[in-house]
């Protein structure tokens, strides 16, 4: 898996509108519709996987970031998005902060490596404060590109 470019593919969201986690976790899902990463008719198994994901276990971490993520047998492409809101929503995170970072991802069933390598890969990123405090200062979708793929 090439991390930046499976990021580069993605859908970026620079200002979520959502208040609530599955508004926010639609909202992603209609912008990798949108950008053309996700086709029209696959839209509510992918809402769906990743509605149930969240119901087995909030993917809310800590640091005010979310990685709601799921698996679909419609899916055959490794997807993703990443989205920020400065207010933050209530996604039942580890630490109880509200997330301001959410980054999504979207697989087949029979995926696993690429999934848990881009996991490990985003996750590593985010831990990092300065990466953090950038993206939710970031003005355009270059900008997250950049901050993101740049990152040790």
């Amino acid at each position: 898996m090439n991390f930046a470019q499976t990021f580069r593919n993605g859908a970026i969201i620079l200002d979520i509108k959502g208040t609530t986690k599955k508004v926010v976790i639609a909202e992603m899902i209609d912008a990798l519709v949108a950008c053309g990463r996700l086709q029209s008719e696959k839209r509510d198994a992918a809402l769906n996987a990743v509605l149930e994901r969240e119901r087995r276990m909030s993917t809310g971490m800590q640091f005010g970031v979310a990685i709601p993520h799921g698996k679909s047998p419609l899916l055959t492409d490794f997807i993703t998005a990443i989205g920020m809101k400065k207010d933050g929503v209530e996604f039942g995170s580890q630490d109880g902060q509200l997330c301001t970072i959410f980054v999504m991802t979207l697989s087949s069933m029979t995926q696993v490596a690429p999934h848990m390598q881009y996991l490990a890969e985003i996750s590593k990123r985010l831990s990092q404060p300065a990466i953090r405090q950038r993206l939710l200062e970031a003005v355009s979708e270059q900008e997250v590109v950049d901050i993101v793929t740049a990152a040790p």
